[in-house]
């Protein structure tokens, strides 16, 4: 009775993972929207690197502050005090009094650090960057932080609760005031001004307020949520055992966004250095890079967090192991095929979404080469996301920290040597590719370390499902390429024959990958499939 009680109050894992999936994809679709639109609108350029980098500005240091920890270790805390007598609010009464106020001075000195910080993170010297723009948008953009906070906290709340929905939509009610914003860019007259640099110029201060205004309707737009769910929240000052626990394991998350700033400071100062739309190239290629994690592992994880830290809390090992291994199958059969197409089809992608308007076909032709070179770098990235959520389940924030220490030692000779050998305009492909190996990296070393925590981690059926799903890839890749060969030859120089050669090879390699899954006998492929085919039918 008690076990059947327990699967009532917790919603099903193929449940709460399909509703999400269905919400993080239209807000990785409008996300990317406006990020088109923003390739379109300005292009690839000195504009548009120095927005991207001052817009990455607040996410950076948000993380720093709070970030990691409030994705990593609030939730799995928050999980546990659920078992207190009131339900664990006086618990996160204390967590949001801490955290807002912490983040509020923050922003104050952040904002007043924002010169020190765009000349930490751009390298002026070879004249394809400009520092000052960069500067005059992050004073517009910095404010985001308190409310990325504000955000993250009510999220980890609500999650804690097992109450998705709100958070997977509220980013996209963020991208649509973007657009609005990108909109109301493209009409205003005038061009921006960038020697000098006005701080009162219209299109800055259009650009700049917007993109704010987006994150704060995005937190704003939670509250109700949270009132529904029965919270009320109320200042709470004062001092509990927990938040000393709370405080150890941040110490080892700021120590894991440090090291991993390293590697974030490093290669934004290459790229900068490199051309001048190498920065913005490289934000553009990590998004499609990261579009089916977004809407297939970020669903995944959301939802087995709780599952897993209640697994962790009441010692439970094996249902640890069995969430891991499900995790890593599922992303095996769902990312590696995707990996294969864009593989193939990654020059094609660049051209066929980003030849308009301001962007050349140069320009879009470098971006889908990132790509392809880069995406086989998508399950292990995968794999590594889903690693770590299992050591903050088990409140070891050491270990994450250890391996992204490794990761970075890895990385950044790569990255130096990238922009010391290779010619500057294909730096950003280097990069990319830099990228992928250090999750290869990361990947290997994270599964070592929990087969020596966790002893049986089920590794065989990950690597048979993992082998299998590469062949299928390697299948459809062939029958791209073969296609592409005798059907459609001949060089991609335009949009149109782009998106013509796109669709043909999804087209293609697709049924050939799926063929070769169920050929190969594929247990996974069938929950797989039936996900993706629910998501289709609530779509």
């Amino acid at each position: 009775m008690e076990q059947g009680a327990q699967k009532k109050a917790v919603p099903s894992l193929a449940r709460a993972t399909g509703s999400m999936a269905i919400a993080t994809m239209v807000s990785r679709i409008t996300g990317f929207f406006w990020k088109l639109m923003l390739g379109w609108i300005i292009g690839f350029g000195v504009v548009q690197d120095s927005f991207t980098i001052a817009n990455t500005l607040p996410n950076i240091i948000f993380e720093l502050l709070l970030g990691g920890v409030l994705a990593s270790i609030v939730v799995p805390l928050l999980v546990r005090s659920h078992d207190d007598p009131d339900g664990g609010q006086t618990y996160i009464n204390r967590l949001l009094t801490v955290g807002m106020t912490g983040l509020a001075v923050a922003t104050v000195i952040a904002v007043a650090l924002a010169p020190v910080f765009t000349r930490i993170y751009i390298d002026g010297s070879t004249g394809n960057a400009n520092p000052e723009l960069a500067t005059a948008f992050a004073y517009l953009l910095l404010p985001e932080i308190l409310f990325y906070g504000l955000f993250a906290l009510l999220s980890a709340v609500l999650q804690a609760k097992h109450v998705f929905g709100p958070t997977a939509w509220a980013p996209v009610v963020n991208n649509l005031v973007v657009m609005a914003t990108l909109l109301v860019y493209a009409i205003v007259p005038g061009k921006l001004s960038l020697n000098p640099v006005h701080m009162g110029d219209a299109k800055l201060l259009v650009l700049g307020i917007g993109v704010t205004m987006g994150i704060v309707v995005q937190a704003a737009i939670l509250l109700p949520a949270l009132k529904r769910s029965g919270f009320k929240f109320k200042w709470t000052w004062g001092f509990d055992a927990r938040l000393k626990e709370f405080g150890g394991l941040a110490l080892w998350i700021l120590g894991y966004v440090l090291i991993s700033q390293v590697g974030m400071v490093v290669t934004q100062r290459v790229l900068s250095a490199a051309s001048a739309g190498g920065v913005s190239i490289y934000a553009q290629a990590w998004l499609l890079f990261q579009l089916p994690y977004g809407v297939i592992g970020v669903s995944l994880l959301t939802a087995i967090l709780p599952r897993m830290s209640r697994a962790a809390a009441d010692g439970d090992t094996q249902r640890v192991v069995d969430d891991l291994s499900t995790g890593s199958r599922l992303s095996a059969v769902m990312l590696v095929p995707i990996s294969a197409i864009l593989t193939v089809s990654g020059v094609a992608i660049g051209i066929a979404l980003f030849r308009a308007g301001a962007t050349d076909l140069a320009q879009a032709n470098r971006l889908g080469t990132a790509l392809a070179f880069s995406a086989f770098g998508l399950l292990p990235y995968a794999l590594v996301m889903l690693q770590l959520r299992v050591f903050y389940a088990m409140k070891d924030a050491r270990t994450p920290t250890l391996i992204m220490l490794v990761m970075t030692v890895v990385k950044v000779p790569l990255l130096y040597m990238c922009g010391a050998v290779v010619d500057p305009r294909q730096v950003v492909i280097a990069v990319m590719l830099v990228n992928s190996l250090t999750f290869v990296v990361g990947a290997v070393l994270g599964q070592m370390w929990l087969w020596v925590r966790l002893g049986n981690l089920h590794s065989k059926k990950i690597i048979a499902v993992i082998s299998k799903s590469v062949l299928a890839g390697l299948g459809g890749v062939a029958a791209a390429w073969l296609v592409s060969r005798f059907v459609l030859p001949g060089t991609i120089g335009s949009m149109g024959r782009a998106w013509l050669v796109l669709i043909v090879q999804s087209v293609v390699a697709g049924p050939v990958m799926v063929g070769l899954l169920m050929a190969l006998k594929v247990p996974e492929l069938k929950p797989a499939t039936s996900r993706i085919t629910r998501l289709v039918r609530r779509g």
